[in-house]
């Protein structure tokens, strides 16, 4: 039986990962879901539990180094091993930096805590386990992080740190069999957008990147999931991602006309 551990499997894209490892895995996943809702865990186990996999779930906020540790223990200490952990969970926001208020200027390091240290931390822990197992890391960055998007400049700061971090982490693990496969996706059909934060520190409620060609939940987790199983070290979603990271080297204005052009009209800079 393999294990493996999700943050942000309450709904969305870690859900969705959830779901499809149930179904392919059957008897042999045991999941351990990780998440802030309590009731949508459980409405995910249930799912993962009809396909015949094991799963139980935590409730808990990746922002917090304590909860992070007790995750990884708790999975150890119900299955026995980690074999693979994915660190999806994270939080969107989109603002002009000339918008957010220097007193509100707070809720940066807020999302940094869940984008890239809520990963460390939950990495940290399940580190000793990974290595033991010869087990997999995932992470699950974002095309913004690989360029940076205007209006989201707090967003591609996190995801660009969790990608530095994670490049960095393959190299040191190149000898111990622990594979680390860094997830970039466009923008998928989920929620997160909305409830991202806006200037103020607060939901949004709305997202401010078009959305007409956003990429399916279960496309998106099925190719994460592929990318994982063949312990790859990147998976680039989409043809403007891998064409956006190619010109970035050799016309950045042009790149960064591409960006604003993923902007809604009304959040574009004057």
């Amino acid at each position: 039986m393999k294990t493996f551990v999700i943050t942000g499997a309450s709904d969305g894209i870690g859900a969705e990962i959830a779901r499809q490892l149930a179904a392919t895995h059957r008897v042999e996943a045991a999941l351990v879901l990780a998440g802030r809702s309590q009731e949508k865990l459980d409405a995910v186990a249930a799912q993962c539990a009809r396909s015949g996999a094991q799963a139980i779930t935590v409730a808990m906020d990746v922002s917090i180094e304590a909860q992070c540790r007790d995750l990884i223990a708790r999975a150890v200490g119900k299955f026995g091993r980690i074999d693979a952990l994915v660190n999806n969970a994270g939080l969107s926001a989109h603002a002009l930096f000339e918008d957010v208020r220097a007193e509100d200027l707070h809720w940066y390091e807020s999302l940094m805590r869940v984008n890239l240290w809520g990963a460390v931390w939950c990495t940290h822990a399940a580190l000793p386990h990974l290595k033991q197992s010869r087990g997999r890391i995932v992470a699950v960055s974002s095309l913004a992080g690989l360029v940076g998007v205007p209006g989201r400049n707090a967003y591609s700061a996190t995801k660009f740190a969790l990608a530095g971090f994670f490049e960095a982490l393959r190299a040191e693990l190149k000898g111990a069999g622990v594979s680390v496969t860094l997830a970039y996706p466009g923008v998928v059909a989920t929620q997160t957008r909305h409830r991202g934060y806006d200037a103020k520190g607060e939901a949004a409620g709305r997202s401010g990147l078009k959305e007409e060609d956003a990429m399916s939940v279960e496309e998106c987790a099925r190719l994460i999931i592929r990318g994982m199983d063949a312990r790859k070290r990147e998976v680039v979603m989409t043809a403007r991602g891998k064409l956006g990271r190619f010109l970035k080297l050799l016309a950045p204005g042009v790149v960064e006309n591409m960006a604003l052009a993923a902007l809604k009209d009304e959040m574009k800079p004057n």
